[in-house]
């Protein structure tokens, strides 16, 4: 019911009271067949979940057709990745056709807890700013691993350049009391759920941490789909009704913009320039506000957000001009106002 057109943007079935393994998506309209893709989402060893992406114009409506098909849905590009990386210590990496991300694992963080050399303590989001629609996580990580090249380095990939530190990165959390920012540690607990061409998505778990004396027992469920530059965050916490989602602001020379339900910074960037966003909807946000300090990676862009039946949602993520997706600043927080519209006014859908 929006005055614009529709498109990357998934849409789910659930397929449990039809718990089989060959189905078929058809647009009524064209005949033509969708790609689609089945999870299990509870990991319980049967799919529930189908994903597809309809392109639906402004104001309007479409019809597609689900049957069982005798076509598996296979040889289809695995276009939404994650792993576990414990070849690089011990990260977790997710990407899609436009971005990647990743965080770090209990064996980074003992490393730098017991002074060793490689190691990394922090719950933020890293980016890695890729400029291909190929995946290039596995690749990244091999180079590193034997030698061969850096993904420090643009060979015409891109590189990972974006300093997360102990900063809140792309959409870690913090609590604020009395002044000072409190955050979990690394991850000590991770399941994937699934990979393919629509979604990739997995859950992370937290110990519990201390915040002036409140102590927090954090779990994220992450997604990010194809054609999107915002991964989904899905907190389920105990031990707070707010939370603040943030986005660091590294050398403090960017714009940031605080709208109603998304935030964003955009940055000169090395050889470019860098946009963050994060956006949620009414149901979440509270405010946002700019903190700023001299101590090291703890300068950030937080959005107050209300804790709901245990658990928060927002979507953050990236645009790096380099890639050629964004133009300019001004391009970047159009993409995030539609973003948060859409949000807003999620397509309707109904089984006839």
């Amino acid at each position: 019911n929006l005055g614009v057109d529709r498109f990357f943007e998934t849409v789910s079935i659930n397929i449990s009271e039809i718990p089989l393994q060959k189905y078929s998506i058809t647009d009524l309209e064209t005949n033509q067949k969708l790609i689609y893709q089945l999870v299990d989402t509870d990991l319980d060893g049967s799919y529930n979940e189908l994903l597809f992406q309809p392109k639906v114009k402004a104001d309007s409506s479409k019809k597609y057709y689900l049957t069982v098909s005798e076509n598996e849905n296979d040889s289809l590009p695995l276009r939404c990745f994650s792993r576990f990386v414990p070849e690089r210590t011990d990260d977790y990496a997710w990407e899609n056709n436009r971005v990647a991300f990743r965080t770090f694992g209990p064996t980074a963080q003992q490393m730098v807890e017991e002074g060793v050399n490689g190691g990394t303590l922090s719950s933020g989001i890293d980016a890695w700013l890729k400029r291909v629609e190929y995946p290039i996580i596995n690749k990244w990580y091999e180079k590193n691993k034997t030698g061969t090249g850096s993904y420090h380095e643009d060979t015409g990939e891109g590189l990972d350049n974006f300093h997360v530190g102990i900063s809140r990165g792309i959409g870690g959390i913090a609590l604020e009391a009395d002044s000072n920012y409190y955050f979990s540690k690394n991850f000590v607990d991770y399941k994937t759920i699934t990979i393919g061409p629509i979604r990739t998505s997995f859950e992370l778990t937290y110990a519990t941490w201390n915040a002036n004396g409140k102590q927090i027992a954090e779990k994220k469920l992450i997604s990010l789909d194809y054609g999107q530059n915002l991964s989904r965050f899905e907190i389920h916490l105990k031990g707070t009704d707010t939370i603040l989602a943030g986005i660091t602001l590294h050398n403090k020379n960017g714009q940031t913009t605080q709208n109603k339900n998304w935030i964003s910074y955009w940055e000169p960037f090395f050889d470019s320039e860098l946009g963050q966003g994060l956006v949620t909807t009414d149901l979440y946000f509270i405010n946002s506000n700019r903190y700023e300090t001299e101590k090291k990676d703890l300068s950030n862009l937080y959005a107050n957000l209300k804790v709901v039946d245990g658990k928060v949602v927002y979507y953050a993520g990236f645009g790096w001009k380099k890639s050629k997706q964004f133009e300019n600043q001004l391009s970047w927080e159009n993409y995030l106002k539609d973003f948060a519209l859409k949000l807003e006014n999620p397509l309707i859908v109904k089984k006839l």
